[in-house]
């Protein structure tokens, strides 16, 4: 019961921590559109991605800390907890440090990777960049205790510091662009909350456990430091598959098409992201009482619980994926004007891509807590390299959208290789066979509702662009759900699932 009412605060507070991240997104990038323009835009957007790449440093270590934790936070094991919590504050400091020295030796090069015709003239982008690396290395000296609050299903009081620190900290941004047009004082205000957000959460952290306010340094268990270390190096790999496909599409696009072209999409990628990041934290949520479950249920009852939450995350991103697709364009017309609206070919790229990200989700819940790192550790790397490859040969053959188709393709690594061997196969004992059945299938239903959608909203007729929007929202709730319900609702699946959502 305690682990059904932890998922449920911490699905309830993700969504709505997302909810009003993406609001307050919203609402100050129209602010700063209209005050900065989109060539600010595109070199925020830029910037972000070449932090995103150096955070690699990072090497997993909080993913393999966190599993490390569930065993003794479960049998509360003080001891153990802070031995784990001391190597991890140690490795921390020892990654923050690495990222600042790899920063800064990254600045001769900024002039090959930024278009610096395309560039604003008021701004230099050397101190723009070090503004984003210190922002960067800051959070590493202060972030590390959080981790016990995920490992011990207490989400929720993170998500709940992070309501507040997204609504002060944008209202705060927007009226500083209001009264000084200022994209420095943007950023340091940027670097002062989000400091002041993770003490916030380390002295919460303190006193849920008192027993890690102070870390002395303590030496962990070799066994237990063999492990991790283990992980971590597994997890490296993942982490640098994971930044290539996810953490390169700016940098590519600013050096084929320019800051403008970063401008134009970063619009698309607050939508995109803040629907992926939604569901995906809403699916991050349960993954502490999926490693609960994992070590204290059968294989029958590990699989029941997955086949139930499968279900509702293809429910999740089949409804999500479609109403994005038709919602976006109206919204973003309404929003900042037609002129932001990209190519539909670049759109059916992302919201194919954003399904199939929605529908990992699922996986990934049970492949972390099940601390499954190692077996697969190369596999990144093949991925990684496939999304370059095809990126670049897919920008010449289909122009801006193929940057995402070659983000698709290298994700096909990971479906036709690590899901069914590493969690489908190896954990829960099920056939290939079934595995690509049952994927096939989801993916063909999907196909399916999103062509019958789409073909619903182009009879919308266009003209009055609130109208066009107003329907467009109403169609996209109505008929993914309709004919959802329509195909499952009769069937042992829908219910028990339905059942475990009620619950």
């Amino acid at each position: 019961m305690s682990r059904r009412k932890n998922s449920i605060k911490n699905i309830a507070t993700s969504f709505i921590s997302n909810i009003v991240t993406v609001a307050a997104g919203v609402v100050a990038q129209a602010v700063f559109i209209r005050l900065l323009g989109k060539d600010f835009l595109g070199l925020n957007g830029l910037f972000s991605n070449i932090i995103t790449m150096l955070s690699v440093a990072e090497l997993g270590i909080g993913l393999a800390i966190v599993h490390e934790l569930y065993k003794p936070i479960a049998s509360n094991n003080e001891k153990k907890i802070k031995e784990l919590m001391s190597f991890y504050k140690k490795c921390y400091k020892i990654i923050g440090t690495t990222i600042g020295v790899i920063g800064l030796c990254l600045i001769p090069l900024l002039s090959t990777i930024v278009d610096i015709e395309s560039a604003p003239a008021s701004i230099n982008i050397y101190s723009v960049y070090l503004l984003f690396l210190l922002e960067s290395v800051i959070s590493y000296f202060v972030s590390y205790k959080r981790s016990i609050l995920y490992a011990s299903q207490k989400n929720h009081i993170i998500d709940i510091v992070h309501i507040l620190y997204t609504i002060l900290m944008n209202a705060v941004q927007i009226l500083l662009l209001y009264t000084t047009h200022d994209y420095y004082l943007y950023l340091i205000t940027r670097i002062v909350f989000k400091f002041v957000e993770n003490i916030v959460i380390t002295t919460l952290a303190n006193k849920y456990y008192p027993s890690i306010r102070k870390l002395r340094r303590q030496s962990v268990d070799p066994t237990v430091k063999k492990g991790i270390l283990a992980q971590m190096r597994a997890l490296f790999l993942h982490r640098i598959a994971g930044i290539v496909v996810n953490g390169t599409d700016n940098v590519l696009i600013s050096k084929f098409f320019g800051l403008g072209t970063v401008g134009l999409y970063s619009n698309y990628y607050l939508i995109i992201n803040a629907i992926q990041t939604i569901f995906s934290q809403t699916s991050r949520a349960v993954t502490a009482s999926v490693g609960n479950l994992l070590v204290t249920e059968t294989k029958e009852k590990q699989f029941d619980s997955f086949r139930k939450i499968r279900f509702l995350n293809f429910w999740i991103a089949t409804f999500a994926s479609i109403a994005t697709m038709i919602i976006i364009e109206p919204f973003v017309s309404v929003w900042i004007g037609t002129d932001y609206i990209m190519d539909k070919l670049v759109l059916i790229t992302l919201i194919i891509n954003l399904y199939q990200t929605l529908m990992r989700n699922a996986y990934m819940s049970f492949k972390e807590a099940a601390g499954i790192f190692r077996q697969d550790k190369f596999v990144p790397l093949v991925e990684a390299t496939t999304n370059i490859v095809f990126s670049i040969l897919f920008i010449y053959l289909f122009g801006l959208a193929g940057v995402f188709m070659g983000t698709i393709a290298s994700s096909l690594v990971i479906w036709f290789y690590s899901y069914p061997k590493y969690v489908y196969k190896n954990l829960f004992s099920r056939t290939y066979r079934s595995y690509a059945r049952e994927t096939v299938a989801y993916a063909i239903l999907f196909a399916l509702i999103a062509t019958a959608t789409f073909a619903l909203s182009s009879l919308i007729p266009s003209g009055n662009i609130w109208l066009e929007l107003i329907l467009n929202i109403l169609l996209a709730i109505a008929v993914p759900n309709i004919l959802l319900l329509i195909i499952f609702g009769r069937t042992e699946l829908f219910k028990n699932s339905l059942k475990l959502f009620k619950k």
